[in-house]
């Protein structure tokens, strides 16, 4: 049986639309109610100059904020990393599945045709059943900023049409189990969904 105060938020949007600030405010929200901690999964890897960048504007402006912020890092075994740190009175933020999408896709160092269909490796199809299947579980507070990367052109390449495809299926898995479902478009939120706890 869930307690009463499990309360899972999807917070999605484009490129720099504010989304990940937003959700960091909710995390502080959420502390100042009462729980104990923040736990920021980061699914970013420092795989580049520009991700070292992204990483870095990311932890200053986490450092800037009040509360307690502890960084888990974790690039593939999301479940996992979610049933270790999600719990009662503990506040969990996830930034975010798309990265965390597009490290399963590339996991295996496998080659993708252009054309034709993709077959999906083998550990995105297991670690996106177990990150459901822990987000279904979790309890506390949980958190999970997404992109929104559907609503452009629809890209050339096989890949590229696969992984938009994947992650608009990913965010609407994870919207039918979040209680609140949140756009996030200039910095400002709209609630798509909002479920009593």
């Amino acid at each position: 049986m869930k307690s009463m105060q499990t309360r899972r938020t999807l917070v999605f949007g484009g490129a720099r639309s504010g989304k990940s600030a937003h959700a960091e405010k909710e995390a502080l929200a959420a502390l100042r109610a009462g729980a104990g901690e923040i736990v920021y999964i980061a699914t970013a890897g420092r795989t580049d100059a520009e991700m070292q960048a992204r990483i870095d504007h990311h932890r200053r402006r986490r450092e800037s904020l009040e509360g307690r912020w502890r960084t888990v890092e974790e690039p593939l075994a999301l479940g996992r990393a979610l049933r270790d740190n999600a719990g009662p009175g503990r506040v969990v933020l996830v930034d975010c599945l798309t990265v965390w999408l597009s490290n399963l896709l590339f996991a295996e160092g496998g080659d993708f045709p252009e054309m034709g269909p993709i077959d999906a490796p083998a550990a995105f199809v297991a670690q996106r059943a177990d990150f459901l299947s822990a987000l279904q579980e979790a309890q506390g507070t949980v958190l999970l900023v997404s992109n929104e990367v559907g609503m452009g052109v629809v890209p050339q390449g096989a890949v590229s049409r696969w992984f938009v495809d994947e992650a608009g299926r990913l965010n609407q898995a994870v919207a039918a189990l979040c209680e609140r479902v949140q756009w996030v478009a200039a910095g400002l939120p709209l609630n798509f969904k909002d479920l009593p706890c």
